[in-house]
Protein backbone atom coordinates (compact mmCIF):
# COMPACT_ATOMS: atom_id res chain seq x y z
CA UNK A 1 0.00 0.00 0.00
CA UNK A 2 2.91 2.53 0.69
CA UNK A 3 3.06 3.75 -2.96
CA UNK A 4 -0.88 4.42 -2.83
CA UNK A 5 -0.89 5.68 0.27
CA UNK A 6 1.97 8.38 -0.12
CA UNK A 7 0.08 9.66 -2.52
CA UNK A 8 -2.84 10.36 -0.45
CA UNK A 9 -1.95 11.87 2.40
CA UNK A 10 -4.65 14.23 3.46
CA UNK A 11 -2.41 16.90 5.02
CA UNK A 12 -0.34 17.19 1.81
CA UNK A 13 -3.46 17.53 -0.13
CA UNK A 14 -4.41 20.06 1.85
CA UNK A 15 -1.17 21.93 1.86
CA UNK A 16 -1.29 21.83 -2.24
CA UNK A 17 -4.72 23.41 -2.07
CA UNK A 18 -4.00 26.09 0.27
CA UNK A 19 -0.66 26.62 -1.98
CA UNK A 20 -2.75 26.85 -5.24
CA UNK A 21 -5.23 29.37 -3.63
CA UNK A 22 -2.16 31.85 -2.74
CA UNK A 23 -0.62 31.37 -6.40
CA UNK A 24 -4.24 31.84 -8.09
CA UNK A 25 -4.78 35.34 -8.26
CA UNK A 26 -7.60 35.23 -11.18
CA UNK A 27 -10.28 32.56 -11.95
CA UNK A 28 -9.70 29.60 -14.10
CA UNK A 29 -10.36 26.97 -16.28
CA UNK A 30 -8.90 23.61 -16.08
CA UNK A 31 -9.84 20.69 -18.07
CA UNK A 32 -8.96 17.19 -16.49
CA UNK A 33 -8.76 14.84 -20.19
CA UNK A 34 -9.18 11.83 -18.67
CA UNK A 35 -12.70 10.02 -16.61
CA UNK A 36 -10.75 8.37 -14.13
CA UNK A 37 -8.94 11.55 -13.11
CA UNK A 38 -12.47 13.30 -12.84
CA UNK A 39 -13.71 10.04 -10.81
CA UNK A 40 -10.50 10.53 -8.40
CA UNK A 41 -11.28 14.39 -8.31
CA UNK A 42 -14.76 13.63 -7.17
CA UNK A 43 -14.52 10.57 -4.93
CA UNK A 44 -11.94 12.74 -3.24
CA UNK A 45 -13.58 15.84 -2.96
CA UNK A 46 -10.63 17.42 -4.64
CA UNK A 47 -12.78 20.15 -6.64
CA UNK A 48 -14.15 21.31 -2.85
CA UNK A 49 -10.38 21.98 -1.70
CA UNK A 50 -9.60 24.29 -4.36
CA UNK A 51 -9.96 27.98 -4.29
CA UNK A 52 -13.61 29.22 -6.15
CA UNK A 53 -11.04 30.87 -8.92
CA UNK A 54 -10.24 27.34 -9.47
CA UNK A 55 -13.32 25.62 -11.61
CA UNK A 56 -12.69 21.89 -13.12
CA UNK A 57 -14.15 20.80 -16.17
CA UNK A 58 -14.57 17.24 -16.48
CA UNK A 59 -13.77 16.13 -20.26
CA UNK A 60 -14.49 13.49 -22.79
CA UNK A 61 -11.80 11.16 -21.56
CA UNK A 62 -13.67 8.72 -21.02
CA UNK A 63 -13.52 5.49 -23.72
CA UNK A 64 -17.13 3.94 -22.99
CA UNK A 65 -18.80 7.40 -22.82
CA UNK A 66 -17.36 8.64 -26.01
CA UNK A 67 -17.95 5.44 -28.48
CA UNK A 68 -20.97 6.39 -30.78
CA UNK A 69 -24.27 4.53 -30.45
CA UNK A 70 -23.71 3.35 -33.95
CA UNK A 71 -21.16 1.12 -33.26
CA UNK A 72 -22.94 0.07 -30.13
CA UNK A 73 -25.79 -0.68 -32.28
CA UNK A 74 -23.74 -2.35 -34.91
CA UNK A 75 -22.40 -4.90 -32.13
CA UNK A 76 -26.23 -5.37 -30.87
CA UNK A 77 -26.76 -6.42 -34.69
CA UNK A 78 -23.76 -8.82 -34.44
CA UNK A 79 -24.25 -10.37 -31.25
CA UNK A 80 -27.65 -11.41 -32.18
CA UNK A 81 -26.13 -13.49 -34.97
CA UNK A 82 -26.96 -17.21 -34.11
CA UNK A 83 -23.12 -17.74 -34.80
CA UNK A 84 -21.52 -15.07 -33.18
CA UNK A 85 -19.97 -14.90 -29.98
CA UNK A 86 -19.38 -11.58 -28.93
CA UNK A 87 -16.86 -10.67 -26.28
CA UNK A 88 -16.50 -7.24 -24.70
CA UNK A 89 -15.27 -5.73 -21.34
CA UNK A 90 -17.64 -5.51 -19.06
CA UNK A 91 -17.89 -1.92 -18.98
CA UNK A 92 -19.34 -2.04 -22.29
CA UNK A 93 -22.36 -4.27 -21.40
CA UNK A 94 -25.16 -1.92 -19.86
CA UNK A 95 -24.03 1.17 -22.49
CA UNK A 96 -27.82 2.05 -24.22
CA UNK A 97 -27.30 1.60 -27.85
CA UNK A 98 -30.96 3.05 -29.76
CA UNK A 99 -33.05 0.16 -28.44
CA UNK A 100 -31.12 -2.12 -26.18
CA UNK A 101 -27.63 -3.07 -24.47
CA UNK A 102 -25.53 -5.70 -24.64
CA UNK A 103 -26.82 -7.18 -21.19
CA UNK A 104 -30.40 -7.32 -23.00
CA UNK A 105 -29.66 -9.35 -26.07
CA UNK A 106 -27.65 -11.87 -23.94
CA UNK A 107 -30.77 -11.78 -21.65
CA UNK A 108 -32.64 -12.94 -25.19
CA UNK A 109 -30.22 -16.09 -26.18
CA UNK A 110 -26.85 -13.77 -27.43
CA UNK A 111 -23.82 -15.28 -26.94
CA UNK A 112 -22.19 -12.13 -24.89
CA UNK A 113 -19.10 -13.03 -23.06
CA UNK A 114 -17.22 -10.64 -20.17
CA UNK A 115 -13.30 -10.90 -20.67
CA UNK A 116 -10.13 -9.19 -19.20
CA UNK A 117 -8.36 -9.25 -22.27
CA UNK A 118 -8.44 -9.48 -25.91
CA UNK A 119 -5.79 -12.19 -25.96
CA UNK A 120 -8.96 -14.09 -24.10
CA UNK A 121 -11.15 -14.26 -27.16
CA UNK A 122 -8.35 -15.88 -29.09
CA UNK A 123 -7.98 -18.91 -26.85
CA UNK A 124 -12.73 -18.80 -27.51
CA UNK A 125 -11.90 -18.76 -30.91
CA UNK A 126 -9.60 -21.97 -30.86
CA UNK A 127 -11.81 -23.42 -28.87
CA UNK A 128 -14.99 -22.56 -31.00
CA UNK A 129 -13.76 -23.22 -34.31
CA UNK A 130 -17.36 -23.17 -35.83
CA UNK A 131 -18.18 -20.00 -34.39
CA UNK A 132 -17.27 -16.40 -35.03
CA UNK A 133 -15.84 -14.63 -32.47
CA UNK A 134 -15.95 -11.16 -32.26
CA UNK A 135 -14.34 -8.50 -29.59
CA UNK A 136 -15.42 -4.91 -29.48
CA UNK A 137 -12.32 -3.20 -29.38
CA UNK A 138 -12.78 0.20 -28.21
CA UNK A 139 -10.28 2.71 -25.90
CA UNK A 140 -8.56 5.53 -26.11
CA UNK A 141 -4.20 5.22 -27.07
CA UNK A 142 -4.28 3.09 -23.40
CA UNK A 143 -5.74 -0.16 -25.00
CA UNK A 144 -4.61 -0.13 -28.49
CA UNK A 145 -1.67 -1.98 -28.53
CA UNK A 146 -3.46 -5.13 -26.77
CA UNK A 147 -5.89 -4.97 -28.74
CA UNK A 148 -3.37 -4.54 -31.80
CA UNK A 149 -1.36 -7.43 -30.79
CA UNK A 150 -4.65 -9.62 -30.46
CA UNK A 151 -5.15 -9.10 -34.74
CA UNK A 152 -1.67 -9.95 -35.07
CA UNK A 153 -1.46 -12.68 -33.20
CA UNK A 154 -4.93 -13.88 -34.58
CA UNK A 155 -3.27 -13.75 -37.67
CA UNK A 156 -0.10 -15.47 -36.85
CA UNK A 157 -2.15 -18.06 -35.67
CA UNK A 158 -4.56 -18.73 -37.98
CA UNK A 159 -7.92 -17.95 -36.32
CA UNK A 160 -10.38 -17.23 -39.00
CA UNK A 161 -13.09 -17.08 -37.24
CA UNK A 162 -11.94 -13.88 -34.63
CA UNK A 163 -12.28 -9.97 -36.07
CA UNK A 164 -12.88 -7.16 -34.18
CA UNK A 165 -15.29 -4.20 -34.19
CA UNK A 166 -12.85 -1.20 -33.81
CA UNK A 167 -13.38 1.86 -32.22
CA UNK A 168 -10.42 3.43 -31.14
CA UNK A 169 -10.38 7.42 -30.48
CA UNK A 170 -7.08 9.68 -29.69
CA UNK A 171 -6.35 12.45 -27.17
CA UNK A 172 -4.32 14.97 -29.06
CA UNK A 173 -7.74 15.72 -31.79
CA UNK A 174 -10.05 15.66 -29.13
CA UNK A 175 -8.04 18.67 -27.26
CA UNK A 176 -7.64 20.12 -30.74
CA UNK A 177 -11.71 20.00 -31.25
CA UNK A 178 -12.42 21.57 -27.65
CA UNK A 179 -9.91 24.52 -28.21
CA UNK A 180 -11.71 25.42 -31.93
CA UNK A 181 -15.58 25.07 -30.08
CA UNK A 182 -17.41 27.89 -29.88
CA UNK A 183 -17.45 29.00 -26.66
CA UNK A 184 -14.91 27.06 -25.50
CA UNK A 185 -13.63 28.26 -21.68
CA UNK A 186 -10.48 25.66 -21.31
CA UNK A 187 -7.78 27.79 -20.22
CA UNK A 188 -5.42 24.82 -18.78
CA UNK A 189 -5.37 20.71 -19.17
CA UNK A 190 -4.43 17.83 -17.53
CA UNK A 191 -3.44 15.38 -19.82
CA UNK A 192 -3.62 11.29 -18.86
CA UNK A 193 -0.74 10.06 -17.20
CA UNK A 194 -1.97 6.13 -18.68
CA UNK A 195 -2.35 7.58 -22.34
CA UNK A 196 1.07 9.09 -22.76
CA UNK A 197 2.54 5.99 -21.16
CA UNK A 198 1.90 4.42 -24.72
CA UNK A 199 2.23 7.56 -26.65
CA UNK A 200 4.66 9.56 -24.99
CA UNK A 201 4.19 13.43 -24.75
CA UNK A 202 5.80 14.44 -27.81
CA UNK A 203 2.40 15.31 -29.68
CA UNK A 204 1.63 17.87 -27.44
CA UNK A 205 4.12 20.99 -27.39
CA UNK A 206 2.56 21.77 -31.04
CA UNK A 207 -1.12 21.74 -29.50
CA UNK A 208 0.53 23.98 -26.39
CA UNK A 209 2.26 26.67 -28.45
CA UNK A 210 -1.02 26.52 -31.21
CA UNK A 211 -3.46 27.49 -28.90
CA UNK A 212 -1.97 28.77 -25.96
CA UNK A 213 -2.84 26.68 -23.43
CA UNK A 214 -0.50 24.74 -20.79
CA UNK A 215 -0.77 21.45 -20.82
CA UNK A 216 0.07 19.21 -17.20
CA UNK A 217 0.74 15.34 -17.63
CA UNK A 218 -0.49 13.86 -14.25
CA UNK A 219 -1.43 11.03 -12.66
CA UNK A 220 -4.60 9.69 -11.05
CA UNK A 221 -4.18 9.85 -6.72
CA UNK A 222 -4.99 12.74 -5.36
CA UNK A 223 -1.83 14.83 -4.80
CA UNK A 224 -1.06 13.89 -8.33
CA UNK A 225 -3.97 15.60 -9.58
CA UNK A 226 -3.54 18.30 -7.21
CA UNK A 227 0.30 18.45 -7.94
CA UNK A 228 -0.63 18.58 -12.05
CA UNK A 229 -3.36 21.49 -11.01
CA UNK A 230 -0.96 23.58 -9.22
CA UNK A 231 1.80 23.09 -12.24
CA UNK A 232 -1.05 24.51 -14.44
CA UNK A 233 -2.20 27.43 -11.91
CA UNK A 234 1.75 28.46 -12.02
CA UNK A 235 2.02 28.19 -15.81
CA UNK A 236 -1.46 30.61 -16.36
CA UNK A 237 -0.60 33.21 -13.54
CA UNK A 238 2.68 33.74 -15.30
CA UNK A 239 1.36 33.87 -18.73
CA UNK A 240 3.45 30.55 -19.81
CA UNK A 241 1.95 27.89 -22.18
CA UNK A 242 4.12 24.48 -22.10
CA UNK A 243 4.24 21.01 -21.61
CA UNK A 244 5.08 19.56 -18.17
CA UNK A 245 5.55 15.80 -17.16
CA UNK A 246 3.88 16.06 -13.20
CA UNK A 247 4.27 11.73 -14.05
CA UNK A 248 7.80 11.09 -14.51
CA UNK A 249 6.92 7.52 -12.51
CA UNK A 250 5.36 6.61 -15.09
CA UNK A 251 5.71 9.03 -18.53
CA UNK A 252 8.80 9.43 -21.00
CA UNK A 253 8.57 12.01 -23.92
CA UNK A 254 9.02 9.14 -26.32
CA UNK A 255 6.44 6.73 -24.93
CA UNK A 256 6.73 3.05 -25.39
CA UNK A 257 7.87 2.49 -28.78
CA UNK A 258 7.53 -0.87 -28.87
CA UNK A 259 3.61 -0.67 -28.21
CA UNK A 260 3.71 2.41 -31.06
CA UNK A 261 4.87 0.08 -33.76
CA UNK A 262 2.53 -2.63 -32.96
CA UNK A 263 -0.22 -0.03 -32.95
CA UNK A 264 1.43 1.70 -36.60
CA UNK A 265 1.24 -2.25 -37.98
CA UNK A 266 -2.44 -2.81 -37.26
CA UNK A 267 -4.19 0.27 -37.34
CA UNK A 268 -4.51 3.40 -39.53
CA UNK A 269 -6.01 7.20 -38.73
CA UNK A 270 -9.69 7.98 -39.74
CA UNK A 271 -12.32 10.41 -39.14
CA UNK A 272 -13.94 9.32 -36.32
CA UNK A 273 -17.51 9.51 -34.23
CA UNK A 274 -17.76 10.96 -30.61
CA UNK A 275 -20.91 10.20 -28.94
CA UNK A 276 -22.68 13.19 -28.16
CA UNK A 277 -19.76 15.35 -29.86
CA UNK A 278 -20.10 14.02 -33.47
CA UNK A 279 -17.26 13.62 -35.98
CA UNK A 280 -13.40 14.85 -35.18
CA UNK A 281 -11.33 14.61 -38.25
CA UNK A 282 -8.02 12.37 -37.62
CA UNK A 283 -9.28 11.48 -33.83
CA UNK A 284 -9.75 7.67 -34.32
CA UNK A 285 -8.17 4.25 -35.15
CA UNK A 286 -9.50 1.27 -37.62
CA UNK A 287 -7.93 -1.45 -38.96
CA UNK A 288 -5.45 -1.11 -41.37
CA UNK A 289 -6.19 -2.44 -45.07
CA UNK A 290 -3.65 -5.24 -44.53
CA UNK A 291 -5.68 -6.74 -41.21
CA UNK A 292 -9.07 -5.65 -43.19
CA UNK A 293 -9.97 -9.33 -43.16
CA UNK A 294 -10.13 -8.90 -39.70
CA UNK A 295 -12.47 -6.23 -39.70
CA UNK A 296 -15.70 -7.08 -38.25
CA UNK A 297 -17.82 -4.34 -39.39
CA UNK A 298 -16.90 -5.48 -42.93
CA UNK A 299 -17.50 -9.17 -41.95
CA UNK A 300 -21.04 -8.55 -41.08
CA UNK A 301 -21.59 -5.59 -43.42
CA UNK A 302 -22.90 -4.02 -40.59
CA UNK A 303 -21.26 -0.45 -41.30
CA UNK A 304 -24.51 1.04 -42.59
CA UNK A 305 -26.62 1.47 -39.18
CA UNK A 306 -26.86 5.13 -38.52
CA UNK A 307 -28.78 6.29 -35.12
CA UNK A 308 -29.57 9.28 -33.05
CA UNK A 309 -29.17 10.00 -29.74
CA UNK A 310 -31.96 10.59 -27.12
CA UNK A 311 -33.00 14.16 -26.98
CA UNK A 312 -33.04 14.25 -23.58
CA UNK A 313 -29.60 13.11 -23.16
CA UNK A 314 -27.22 16.19 -23.05
CA UNK A 315 -23.91 14.25 -22.37
CA UNK A 316 -22.04 15.87 -25.44
CA UNK A 317 -22.29 18.85 -23.59
CA UNK A 318 -20.97 17.53 -20.61
CA UNK A 319 -17.94 15.92 -22.25
CA UNK A 320 -16.80 18.97 -23.93
CA UNK A 321 -17.30 20.81 -20.65
CA UNK A 322 -20.01 23.44 -21.45
CA UNK A 323 -22.37 21.68 -19.00
CA UNK A 324 -21.72 19.95 -15.52
CA UNK A 325 -23.82 16.52 -15.08
CA UNK A 326 -26.09 18.43 -12.76
CA UNK A 327 -26.93 20.94 -15.00
CA UNK A 328 -28.42 18.33 -17.23
CA UNK A 329 -32.13 18.55 -16.41
CA UNK A 330 -32.72 14.78 -16.79
CA UNK A 331 -29.62 13.97 -14.45
CA UNK A 332 -31.09 12.22 -11.24
CA UNK A 333 -34.72 12.00 -12.86
CA UNK A 334 -35.14 10.55 -16.41
CA UNK A 335 -31.45 9.28 -16.33
CA UNK A 336 -29.95 7.41 -13.80
CA UNK A 337 -27.31 4.78 -13.18
CA UNK A 338 -30.44 1.80 -13.48
CA UNK A 339 -31.92 3.98 -15.92
CA UNK A 340 -29.69 5.54 -18.02
CA UNK A 341 -30.30 7.70 -20.96
CA UNK A 342 -26.64 7.70 -22.24
CA UNK A 343 -23.25 6.73 -21.75
CA UNK A 344 -22.21 9.06 -19.43
CA UNK A 345 -24.39 7.37 -16.66
CA UNK A 346 -23.13 4.05 -16.76
CA UNK A 347 -19.58 4.15 -17.03
CA UNK A 348 -17.03 3.77 -14.32
CA UNK A 349 -15.38 6.57 -15.64
CA UNK A 350 -17.84 8.95 -16.52
CA UNK A 351 -18.96 12.18 -15.19
CA UNK A 352 -22.80 11.60 -14.53
CA UNK A 353 -21.81 8.38 -12.86
CA UNK A 354 -19.31 10.42 -10.96
CA UNK A 355 -21.54 12.89 -9.52
CA UNK A 356 -24.41 10.10 -9.11
CA UNK A 357 -22.35 7.71 -7.06
CA UNK A 358 -20.46 10.31 -4.77
CA UNK A 359 -23.42 12.15 -3.68
CA UNK A 360 -23.24 15.28 -5.36
CA UNK A 361 -26.53 17.17 -5.84
CA UNK A 362 -28.68 14.96 -3.91
CA UNK A 363 -31.62 16.28 -4.45
CA UNK A 364 -31.38 15.56 -8.10
CA UNK A 365 -31.20 11.55 -7.41
CA UNK A 366 -33.73 11.54 -4.66
CA UNK A 367 -36.30 13.00 -6.61
CA UNK A 368 -35.50 10.52 -9.52
CA UNK A 369 -37.86 7.82 -10.30
CA UNK A 370 -35.99 4.49 -9.71
CA UNK A 371 -33.06 6.14 -7.73
CA UNK A 372 -30.45 3.55 -6.25
CA UNK A 373 -29.48 4.41 -3.13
Amino acid sequence: MKHLSEYRDASQARAIAAEIGRIARQPWAIMEVCGGQTHSIIRNGLDQLLPPSVEMIHGPGCPVCVTPLEVIDRALAIAARPEVILCSFGDMLRVPGSRDNLFAVKAAGADVRVVYSPLDCLTIARHNPAKEVVFLAIGFETTAPANAMAVKLARQQGLTNFSALVSHVLVPPAIEAIMQAPGNRVQGFLAAGHVCSVMGWWQYPPLAARHRVPIVITGFEPLDLLDGIRRTVVQLEAGRAEVENAYPRVVTEEGNRAAQEVIGEVFTKTDRTWRGIGTIPGSGWKLSNAYSDFDAELKFAVAEIHTCESPLCRSGEILQGSLKPHQCPAFGRECTPRHPLGATMVSSEGACAAYYHAGRFLAHAETAPGAVP
